[in-house]
């Protein structure tokens, strides 16, 4: 055998591998490839793990060797305050309401809804972390004031259109307050309810029970429609408070599928208030007004097990314990409840004051001298120039009488109107009946006098004032029952009448052509006067905007119990033709114009 071709042989596996040394090469590669892919995958977990171990702070440290503040997480960024005003209460209400949040140090800012535009501004509030306060007013027959008009049209549309859908303001935060009067009964606080509800329909979430504030002294809760809104007022700004620090109500046991709402932080899109567990949670344009139960009511502390749940029969103990402990705390509270109304009946007899603290500081404030719990007197402008020797009113003008010795007075400040012309900025109470405590006439004829004479007083001295006349103003020689309000519905008006002539007083009585009763039962009066502020029934509803819903019938039941007062048609008529040519004259010589066709004076002379 040749030696070289076993060497050959010998050396063939090296030979071969020689050959394939580059699939050699490129396994090795491969190979140290994926064990460079191994390690980063590896130590990326690594660092994935020691972050979520390690806090936030400590990275900080380790990273740029200082520690970075923590981010504070905003719940509440500023207080909005729309206003829907027509007098400028709820206007005053806003600016009131702003002062309180600003001393929060919160953002805040007043917009009037007249000059506001929901189509482009209402949904950038969802995602804005503003809470939004409305405070907005009941107007005539129950519709908003003319700059909430366009406000309550587009929140009204808005609601029942499913271009918007049921979750367009998810997320904007509310509460409402409305300003009304109780005495429209079937209107009051309507703008209030319905602005609640069209948001509530459109997603938003109230973060409190809304508020109404009542005109009608005698209904309110608080005595007045201010004491109204500064209890809401506080309810409010002590929900901001909370809302700041992102708390919520705690969990009433009425959370769904096992999952406590109550503890999220982001459950503001549910509807507060407990709901039944039969009822799936809508918001269905066409349901009625949501319930007024909010995130600020307080659950009960106990929590009840669920009926599903498995109960040990070492507990049934307990828990009949507990049924029966329930049972007699409802007895007990049902108990206390028909005491509360028992007494609330027995509270009937004494009726509550007609002038409340907060009128009385109202109707003070503009000048008037109050007598009792319902009358008042305050001293006319033309009185106070008579006192000067310049002129008096149109009654010295027609019938001679001297303004310097007529005391201008009311034994009711209540009012079955709330007229648009009214000088008296609708503070005084309104009502169809008599409901208040009741003073005697002799108490209001000499407190009347006094004051009357006491503000006399004041004048000595004034520069103007004529001495002869200020001795004749100490006698007072006549009565206007015209101050404010209606005198005719002082159930003692015949009294008092009496009274004032008696003491050679003249009588001077205005009424509003609302009570027909009576003046068929009025006594003989010096003066009647009628006052007829419109012609038609849709006017007089507009203008005069009385309580009673079959206003136009008394009105013209009025007319005809007047009628049968007047024994000498024929005397009155001339008496009317020599008023209207005096009238006439007057105007043609002092060269002006007054148009008196809104109301008619009707004037009873009674011989004494």
């Amino acid at each position: 055998m040749d030696p070289s071709l076993n060497t050959w042989d010998f050396s063939s596996p090296l030979i071969s591998l020689w050959i394939n040394r580059f699939y050699i090469y490129l396994g090795f590669a491969f190979g140290f490839s994926l064990w460079i892919c191994f390690q980063i995958v590896i130590r990326k977990q690594d660092k994935k793990s020691q972050e979520k171990t390690v806090p936030k702070a400590s990275q900080d440290l380790m990273t740029t060797g200082c520690q970075s503040p923590p981010k504070k997480e905003i719940f509440v960024s500023g207080v909005k305050i729309f206003y829907g005003s027509q007098t400028g209460t709820a206007k005053k209400f806003a600016t009131i309401l702003a002062e309180a949040v600003t001393s929060l140090e919160l953002p805040v800012a007043i917009t009037d809804l007249k000059e506001y535009d929901p189509d482009d501004h209402l949904v950038e509030e969802v995602t804005s972390k503003n809470v939004c306060a409305f405070l907005v007013a009941t107007y005539t027959d129950g519709r908003p004031t003319e700059s909430a008009e366009w406000f309550c049209k587009w929140l009204e549309e808005a609601s029942s259109d499913f271009r918007f859908g049921k979750t367009y303001l998810k997320g904007m935060k509310y509460a409402v307050f409305g300003l009304g009067n109780s005495a429209y009964v079937s209107h009051f606080n309507k703008v209030g309810k319905n602005v609640d509800k069209w948001l509530w329909m459109l997603g938003a979430h109230r973060v409190m029970t809304r508020g109404e504030g009542d005109c009608d002294v005698v209904k309110s809760k608080h005595g007045s429609i201010e004491a109204d809104f500064r209890a809401w007022k506080a309810k409010f700004i002590s929900r901001l408070q909370a809302l700041r620090k992102g708390e919520k109500k705690s969990c009433g046991g009425n959370c769904k599928k096992g999952k406590c709402e109550s503890n999220q932080r982001g459950s503001e899109g549910t509807e507060p208030g407990p709901h039944p567990p039969d009822r799936v949670h809508q918001r269905d344009a066409e349901e009625e007004e949501p319930v007024g139960s909010t995130s600020e009511e307080e659950s009960g502390s106990e929590d009840h097990q669920s009926l599903n749940s498995v109960i040990d029969v070492e507990d049934l103990g307990k828990i009949m314990d507990h049924v029966k402990k329930e049972k007699r705390e409802k007895e007990q509270q049902e108990g206390e409840t028909s005491a509360f109304r028992s007494t609330a009946k027995s509270d009937a007899s004494e009726r509550r004051a007609m002038i409340s603290p907060a009128l009385r500081e109202a109707l003070t404030k503009q000048g008037y001298q109050l007598i009792g719990s319902h009358s008042g007197v305050k001293l006319c402008r033309w009185t106070k120039s008579m006192l000067r020797g310049r002129g008096g009113c149109y009654k010295h003008t027609f019938y001679g009488i001297e303004s310097h010795r007529c005391m201008e007075t009311t034994p009711s400040l209540a009012c079955a109107n709330k007229c648009v012309f009214c000088w008296r900025h609708h503070t005084n109470p309104v009502g169809t009946e008599w409901r208040w405590k009741m003073d005697q006439p002799e108490m209001i004829l000499k407190e009347a006098i006094e004051n009357h004479q006491n503000m006399i007083k004041q004048f000595k001295g004034v520069p103007g004032v004529k001495e002869e006349r200020f001795e004749e103003g100490m006698t007072v020689k006549h009565c206007a029952l015209s101050l404010v309000g209606e005198p005719i519905m002082y159930p003692e008006i015949n009294r008092f009448l009496k009274l004032l002539h008696e003491c050679r007083i003249s009588s001077f009585l205005v009424t509003n052509a609302q009570f027909p009763v009576e003046i068929r039962n009025l006594k003989p009066v010096t003066q009647l006067y009628v006052s007829v502020d419109a012609s038609t029934k849709e006017s007089l509803k507009k203008i005069d905007r009385p309580l009673f819903k079959d206003f136009w019938q008394r009105f013209l039941d009025s007319l005809k119990a007047l009628a049968a007062k007047i024994p000498h048609m024929s005397d009155l008529i001339w008496y009317f033709s020599f008023s209207f040519w005096l009238t006439s004259l007057r105007m043609t010589f002092s060269r002006s114009i007054h148009v008196a066709a809104n109301s008619i004076m009707l004037s009873v002379f009674i011989a004494e």
